[in-house]
């Protein structure tokens, strides 16, 4: 059974709403609806629970004619104590956040305890799973934390997505990394 770890397109950004409940763009879809049409249907489709998430699983799992279950444990790395900020900034504290992963930077979920969190929930939904391939959909850094998990290397920003709707994959029987960072256009 091969997992695919997909994470959300383009989205629309707006400092007034909270960021969990952020929606995809026109282009996001766009992408989205085209790697439902090209990838081998899965057999779930499982979303965090923030909207741009489940709005991109959405796409997938219509393509495959299937339901979106959601966990809360893939959702992305808590940036409540921050709320928005401004694209250099974001990723100034994403960069302290990473190289320091058991601090909580600026009161953002400390990074280690997002990658348990994401590994813990990768681990109940394969323990549920009996038939077919399966699709994850969640976010940029939660999924970095995963790959970083899954490659068994210490939790590393330089293995972040090249940018946002990428995939990567891995074998649940033996958690082998089959394919890195991709763009969904090449997924």
């Amino acid at each position: 059974m091969i997992v695919r770890v997909v994470t959300h397109p383009e989205i629309v950004v707006d400092p007034a709403v909270p960021v969990p409940r952020w929606h995809l763009s026109e282009v996001g879809v766009a992408r989205m609806r085209a790697y439902a049409r090209r990838v081998p249907a899965p057999g779930a489709v499982w979303s965090s629970d923030e909207t741009k998430a489940i709005e991109a699983a959405g796409l997938l799992a219509a393509w495959h004619g299937l339901p979106v279950a959601v966990h809360p444990g893939l959702a992305e790395i808590d940036r409540s104590g921050t709320g928005y900020l401004p694209h250099d900034e974001h990723f100034a504290v994403a960069d302290q956040a990473f190289a320091n992963p058991h601090t909580s930077i600026r009161g953002w979920e400390r990074i280690a305890d997002a990658q348990a969190r994401m590994v813990a929930a990768t681990e109940a939904i394969l323990a549920t799973h009996r038939t077919g391939d399966l699709a994850l959909v969640c976010h940029g850094g939660v999924a970095t934390l995963l790959l970083c998990h899954m490659l068994r290397v210490p939790i590393d920003r330089t293995l972040d997505q090249p940018r946002g709707g990428c995939a990567w994959s891995f074998d649940a029987n033996t958690r082998q990394v089959l394919t890195q960072w991709e763009p969904i256009e090449a997924a």
